[in-house]
């Protein structure tokens, strides 16, 4: 046993400290992004934000809204290839690149990126996504993946050590999905006492990362637009939501009314409810790591969209960065006891 001493920092200790500016406007900054990748010819430009693999949020409905802003959707691993087939024919070829297929490690979970990839070979981005992200014979399958298709985009996680990212980077990912615990409706931090503060595992992952050539996703922890953009500033080069983009129109989860008011369910996908929905329960040897909610109906995605890129353009006028590429060289975060005053509630 080992005690490391060193302060880890969450989103909720930090605030970005504001700078000069000769920016007049909002409108002045530009949020796309341009990336090459670490083993992939492929290039890629958009809006770096992806809806997280959920089946509560990375939904083929929520896809063909978000593809037409340039954003990823990481469709979750459970619709059949019949389901697939439907949803790609119907898509745009263009918009492609706003996908990213995700799948497991098993030999059925392998069996079936085949048949999609084999079905729609345009397709470019692979999501391999495991709750724990540094076991041996998770890296044994990104390696064969990498064999098999050496030039999709392979995106891996999840992981929260600088260590680890190069170890990925090093098997065969471009793009590695840093987060242990930190979702809304992740429970791992209390069940297992496993994980580590998002934004200090963002700063020393992104590190990492970039000395090799790679590039990271911060995934988890965001609950304002201003969480988004100081995991920008800490060096993410994308940012995954499942909690902000859950509950819309497009979202997964039933949708249900009480007095009046509708709700929208939304629950992590080591929950219960996750776990009776696609495995027929909780397996005997496991405990349930995520937690099931009701939350409000919010409408159409779009505009909640349109809000984060809004705070996110605020943001960048805030320390003077015209491109969303120059957030993390002009962020100096400091450190704070209180985030906002809070005597008016919802």
């Amino acid at each position: 046993m080992r005690i490391e001493t060193d302060l880890k920092l969450g989103f909720k200790d930090v605030m970005i400290r504001p700078k000069r500016s000769t920016l007049s406007s909002r409108a002045e900054v530009t949020l796309e992004r341009n990336f090459n990748f670490l083993h992939s010819s492929t290039s890629w430009s958009g809006l770096p934000i992806f809806a997280a693999n959920m089946d509560t949020v990375g939904t083929f409905e929520m896809a063909k809204v978000l593809a037409k802003e340039k954003i990823f959707t990481a469709i979750h691993k459970h619709y059949t290839i019949a389901e697939w087939n439907t949803f790609l024919d119907a898509l745009a070829p263009e918009l492609f690149q706003y996908i990213a297929v995700s799948t497991g490690t098993g030999k059925n979970d392998a069996k079936k990126l085949r048949d999609i990839l084999d079905g729609h070979p345009s397709l470019q981005f692979i999501c391999i996504d495991v709750a724990n992200g540094y076991s041996e014979h998770f890296v044994n399958f990104l390696k064969e993946t990498r064999k098999e298709y050496p030039d999709k985009v392979i995106i891996a996680g999840n992981v929260v050590t600088g260590e680890m990212v190069e170890e990925l980077l090093l098997a065969g990912a471009d793009i590695i999905k840093v987060g242990i615990g930190p979702g809304s409706v992740c429970t791992t931090r209390v069940k297992t006492g496993v994980g580590y503060p998002q934004l200090s595992a963002i700063i020393e992952c992104a590190d990492a990362a970039h000395g090799l050539g790679g590039h990271i996703i911060s995934d988890g922890g965001c609950v304002t637009p201003g969480d988004v953009a100081k995991a920008f500033g800490a060096g993410a080069d994308f940012v995954m939501l499942g909690g902000m983009l859950a509950g819309h129109e497009e979202s997964g989860g039933e949708l249900v009314e009480v007095d009046g008011n509708k709700f929208k369910q939304f629950y992590g996908m080591s929950s219960t409810t996750a776990m009776n929905k696609h495995v027929g329960g909780v397996a005997d040897y496991r405990a349930s790591e995520g937690k099931t909610v009701t939350i409000a109906y919010k409408g159409k995605v779009l505009h909640t969209i349109m809000d984060i890129l809004g705070g996110l353009r605020s943001t960048c006028t805030y320390v003077g960065a015209s491109r969303l590429k120059e957030l993390t060289k002009r962020t100096t975060f400091i450190r704070v006891s209180e985030q906002e005053n809070r005597i008016y509630t919802e």
